[in-house]
C-alpha cells in the first residue's frame, strides 16, 4: 500500500491505497499520548471526515490521545465505491477499509468510536480484533431493524427529494453524492436488509464499552443501546442523554467529551 501525507496545522492528511480504491485519512496527533491507544472514528451513513467538524480535535485535546478518522470508500475524499453495498456491509468494514487503514498506519492497539451505522461497524471491529481493541464507544448506533429507524429514513428520503437538498451532500461527497444517498436509503429499506442485527457479533466484544444514545434519537429507540450493553461480553456503561437526538457529539459536545474522557482515563 502507498500513501502521500500532507502536514497541515493541527492534523495530517494522508491516503491509503487499497485494491478497491484510495481511502482518505486525517490524523490529529496528541503530544501527550504517551503510548495510549489512539481513537479511530467511524462516520455515519451520510458522513465523512468533514462532517465530524471540530469534534476530533476537541476529542484529542480532552483525552490526550491521537485521533484518526477516515472517509469510507465511496464517501468524502475517498475514491468512488465500485458497486452497491451488500447486506453484510456493516460487518465487512472491519476487514476492508478499517483493516487497510490500521495496517498502513501501524496501529497495534486502538480505541474505536463509531457514530450511527459507524457504531455497528465499530462493534464489528472490536469483535474482530479483540486482543487489539482497548475500548469501544458506540454513539447513536443501531443494533437491529426497528420501525422507528425505517420511519426516520423514509422521512429523510422525502426530504432529499426536495429541490436543493442534494447540494449539501454534493459539498461533502462531490459526484458520489447520489451513490451515498442510495447506499443509506436503498440499503436500509431493502428487503435483503430487513433481518439485519448485531445479535451474533455482540457477544464477541470483550473490551470495555461505552454506549451513548440520545433519548430523542429519531433513528433508533433506547432499545438499541440497551441491547448492545446487554449482549456484549465485556464491561458495559450505558448513557442515555435526555433532550438529545441522533448526533450527541454535535448537540451536546462538552458532555460527550467529558463522558468519553472519564471512560477512557483508566485505559492505556
Amino acid at each position: 500500500m502507498t500513501s502521500h501525507a500532507q502536514q497541515l496545522p493541527g492534523h495530517t492528511d494522508t491516503w491509503v491505497a487499497t485494491p478497491q480504491g484510495r481511502i482518505f485519512v486525517r490524523i490529529w496527533p496528541a503530544e501527550t499520548a504517551n503510548g495510549r491507544a489512539p481513537i479511530v472514528l467511524l462516520h455515519d451513513s451520510l458522513g465523512c471526515i468533514d462532517l465530524w467538524r471540530g469534534f476530533p480535535a476537541a476529542l484529542s485535546a480532552s483525552t490526550g490521545r491521537t485521533v484518526i478518522a477516515y472517509d469510507r470508500l465511496g464517501f468524502g475524499r475517498s475514491d468512488a465505491h465500485p458497486g452497491k453495498l451488500g447486506p453484510g456491509f456493516v460487518a465487512d468494514e472491519a476487514t476492508t477499509s478499517f483493516m487497510a487503514v490500521r495496517e498502513h498506519l501501524g496501529i497495534e492497539r486502538f480505541v474505536v468510536f463509531g457514530h450511527s451505522v459507524g457504531g455497528g461497524m465499530a462493534i464489528n471491529c472490536a469483535a474482530r480484533y479483540g486482543d487489539a481493541c482497548a475500548a469501544l464507544i458506540s454513539e447513536a448506533a443501531q443494533s437491529f431493524i426497528e420501525e422507528r429507524t425505517l420511519r426516520g429514513i423514509r422521512e429523510a428520503q422525502a426530504l432529499f427529494a426536495s429541490e436543493g437538498q442534494m447540494d449539501r451532500l454534493r459539498r461533502l461527497h462531490g459526484d458520489k453524492a447520489p451513490w451515498v444517498l442510495d447506499a443509506w436509503i436503498g440499503t436500509w429499506l431493502s428487503p435483503a436488509f430487513a433481518n439485519w442485527s448485531l445479535d451474533g457479533v455482540l457477544p464477541q466484544v470483550r473490551c470495555p464499552l461505552l454506549a451513548i444514545h440520545g433519548a430523542e434519537d429519531e433513528y433508533g429507540s433506547v432499545q438499541q443501546p440497551e441491547l448492545i450493553a446487554r449482549l456484549v461480553a465485556g464491561p458495559a456503561r450505558l448513557e442515555i442523554m435526555p433532550d438529545t437526538r441522533h448526533v450527541p457529539h454535535r448537540e451536546r459536545q462538552p458532555a460527550v467529551l467529558d463522558m468519553v474522557a472519564e471512560f477512557l482515563r483508566p485505559i492505556a
